[in-house]
């Protein structure tokens, strides 16, 4: 190969320019430079200002053919090519050359395209936390097919193969703080999607949770299927209960099928919407409903036992269930967790 491009560059100099252009950036990508690095060796071949943006972080990189950033303000592209990987638009690398463009740009800035898609494919994105939306809802998509999705978690950052995480939050403080908080070390993308925030992490702690927060975990391997448990659990926090696993809800997951309609017309649901009504006591039949015991109810609430009892007695009669009885604490428990559903 070496010898023909030797008797190629002596037949013509465009030629022999053009093979040197792409043996220089096979070198870069054998030595498996970053884009910054990629962006610093074009402006400096080029002798010009290259540059490289990436549709999934908006953020461009800029260079001057001294391997500095450019003091002025981006001037017109010469010359542009989009960055594509697995037939799928990525990105745009440009160069900004006063007047004309040079003989060979077009055949730099397609080995630059090149190189970048492989160092995307590598490195990933940007380490930010935040990510496009349109990338994150394009990974747990039922809609999309598996080429798609592992396309989309490559360009986000996930290394194939490696299990995803997926979690649905809701919280005060920013979606990316929080996404730096459960995941400390590992790799995390965080984005809001509709009305809620979405969370991907290679490891999550949940202790780490920070207060006011709650957060679903989904437990499907599949982002799809994860997601979907993700926003169901969602349904099932509370301020006591912030965090809650799917894999942990077994059957009572199956209440979040339940139809609205349905769940009103119940008489048990009915009567804890008619308890809502005095925050006390709602509090008082939650505590009892966590615990099932009077005494640790009242520790709890921090209040006497005595007090808790009465309470209790008065809400088994609004109820018309005997709350001192297995079954009966059971279907207050399933009562109240269906009536927080409704309002999830």
């Amino acid at each position: 190969m070496e010898a023909l491009a030797v008797r190629l560059s002596g037949l013509d100099p465009y030629v022999d320019g053009a093979l040197r252009i792409v043996a220089f950036y096979d070198t870069l990508m054998r030595r498996r430079v970053d884009l910054p690095a990629l962006a610093r060796a074009s402006a400096g071949l080029a002798e010009c200002v290259a540059g490289i943006r990436l549709h999934g972080t908006g953020r461009a990189i800029r260079v001057a053919p001294d391997g500095r950033e450019p003091s002025g303000p981006p001037a017109a592209a010469s010359t542009t090519v989009p960055i594509t990987l697995d037939d799928e638009e990525i990105g745009t690398v440009w160069l900004e050359r006063p007047g004309t463009p040079g003989p060979l740009d077009s055949v730099l800035l397609d080995r630059l395209a090149i190189a970048a898609a492989s160092a995307v494919e590598r490195y990933g994105p940007a380490s930010t936390t935040m990510a496009d939306p349109a990338l994150v809802e394009l990974a747990i998509s039922a809609d999309s097919d598996e080429a798609a999705r592992a396309r989309a978690l490559r360009l986000l950052g996930f290394a194939p193969g490696l299990p995803v995480h997926v979690l649905a939050v809701r919280a005060r403080l920013p979606l990316d703080r929080i996404g730096s908080m459960v995941c400390p070390a590992g790799q995390v993308k965080a984005a809001p999607l509709a009305d809620v925030g979405v969370i991907l992490a290679t490891g999550v702690d949940p202790a780490r949770l920070p207060p006011g927060a709650r957060a679903g975990m989904g437990a499907a391997d599949s982002p799809d299927r994860s997601w979907r448990q993700a926003r169901t659990a969602l349904r099932f926090t509370t301020r006591r209960r912030p965090v809650v696993r799917y894999a942990e809800l077994g059957a009572l997951a199956l209440l979040a099928d339940v139809p609205p309609e349905a769940a009103r017309d119940n008489a048990d649901v009915a009567a804890v919407d008619r308890i809502a009504g005095n925050p006390d006591d709602l509090e008082t039949l939650d505590a009892y409903c966590s615990t099932g015991s009077l005494r640790r109810a009242a520790d709890l609430l921090h209040l006497h036992h005595s007090s808790i009892a009465r309470r209790l007695e008065q809400i088994a009669k609004i109820l018309d269930i005997d709350l001192t009885d297995p079954t009966g604490l059971m279907r207050a428990r399933l009562a109240l967790t269906t009536w927080r559903l409704l309002g999830s």
